[in-house]
């Protein structure tokens, strides 16, 4: 016989023992006993409360269950307010710093407040991470775009995603608008590193258990992570705000700045109500270096927009669109998802050959690239929708039907 002490009962309202627990049963339940063959009552209740143990099991003891019929009742409400609360905060959104502002409108959107998070540098440039909340048993998601300065940001990453591992967090996700590495994705020529699959190992051997991406260069970079990855498309944005132009669909011609970005294009053709398709055949001398060199199809008169993934220098779509004014384009709509802005873009895409220059979110707007023909879009709604769905296991992909 052993004695568990809890504070005496305040209250006759404490409940009694179920009947499974009389002194024959072999349960290791803990329930309350009787005083000299009495119930138990304000008047007569015990300082010390006994649980029957059962004789130990293999040679081991027997640790007693305590359960909320044993338990006063501001006890019980206090652990049933822990459970709600534990239930309410089981999602995790934590933000690194390359793009706080889209994290703080996913939170909003999702109605959750960012998680606490200390990210420091040491004086030597090493990144320290430390969570300031408790993730054990939570579902963690890690919003960090890999955008420049990209090394940065992909350690200070790999660093978050360990932290929540070792903190015993129950699923990972990192959340990567912008996909940096992403364009090393094969080998073009030899002895070429292949560094979009290195940094896919990177993440997946760091913890992560599903990535969030948003407009991959290529699709085939899914398969080089071998954890589950859902990529989102930010299509639908600026779809949405095109929809808002006074543009006659008739007027409408899609191009691609590069044969590569056929597929897409012709997705964002069809959704703009099959608008005919037109693609800039271009000659690559080298990296970031871009010679145009015909047009197939026909923009005379039209409005044609241009539709890319991603625009770094700008010297690919900047040459295409005056290629596209040659033919005759009436105006020129450069629209991309990661609007990475390496110079000289800004003073070629500022230079008068585009009417609007439509962006999104995923890097930071720094104010520098600031321009007159510059719209910068936030996909902090699509990829907070997203979220809820990854965490409620729903499907994804019926956003973008």
């Amino acid at each position: 016989m052993a004695s568990l002490v809890l504070p005496s009962p305040t209250s006759s309202s404490t409940s009694t023992a179920p009947s499974s627990t009389s002194s024959s049963s072999s349960s290791i339940f803990c329930g309350r006993r009787s005083l000299a063959g009495k119930p138990l009552s304000a008047a007569n209740a015990p300082y010390a409360v006994k649980c029957e143990i059962t004789q130990p099991l293999n040679g081991r003891p027997c640790v007693p269950i305590i359960n909320d019929q044993v338990l006063p009742k501001f006890l019980q409400s206090k652990r049933l307010q822990k459970a709600v609360d534990r239930n309410e905060t089981r999602l995790k959104i934590f933000s690194g710093t390359a793009n706080p502002a889209l994290s703080q409108e996913i939170a909003w959107y999702m109605g959750l407040n960012l998680a606490k998070v200390n990210i420091k540098r040491f004086a030597d440039g090493e990144i320290y991470v430390q969570l300031q909340e408790s993730v054990r048993g939570c579902d963690v998601f890690l919003v960090q775009a890999t955008c420049p300065p990209a090394n940065e940001n992909l350690m200070e990453l790999l660093v978050m995603i360990d932290a929540c591992r070792r903190a015993s967090a129950k699923n990972i996700t990192a959340v990567i608008p912008y996909f940096g590495y992403a364009r090393a994705d094969r080998k073009t020529q030899g002895r070429e590193s292949i560094a979009a699959k290195l940094v896919a190992n990177l993440i997946t051997e760091a913890g992560a258990d599903r990535v969030l991406a948003c407009d991959l260069h290529s699709g085939q970079s899914m398969g080089y992570f071998d954890i589950p990855v859902d990529h989102v498309y930010c299509q639908p944005v600026i779809l949405d705000y095109l929809a808002s132009k006074e543009v006659s669909s008739n007027d409408l011609v899609v191009v691609s700045p590069d044969v590569g970005g056929v597929a897409r294009a012709r997705a964002f053709a069809k959704k703009l109500s099959d608008a005919p398709l037109a693609i800039v055949d271009k000659r690559r001398h080298g990296h970031n270096v871009a010679e145009v060199m015909n047009l197939i199809g026909d923009v005379k008169g039209k409005v044609a927009v241009m539709v890319d993934d991603m625009i770094d220098t700008a010297g690919t779509i900047a040459k295409g669109a005056a290629l596209l004014h040659d033919e005759g384009a009436r105006e020129v709509y450069a629209c991309c998802t990661h609007a990475v802005f390496s110079p000289p873009a800004v003073e070629r895409l500022s230079s008068g050959l585009f009417q609007e220059v439509i962006v999104t979110n995923t890097i930071p707007a720094i104010e520098k690239n600031y321009f007159p023909q510059l719209t910068v879009l936030s996909v902090a709604n699509l990829l907070g929708e997203t979220i809820w769905r990854v965490h409620d296991d729903c499907s994804v992909s019926s956003i973008f039907q």
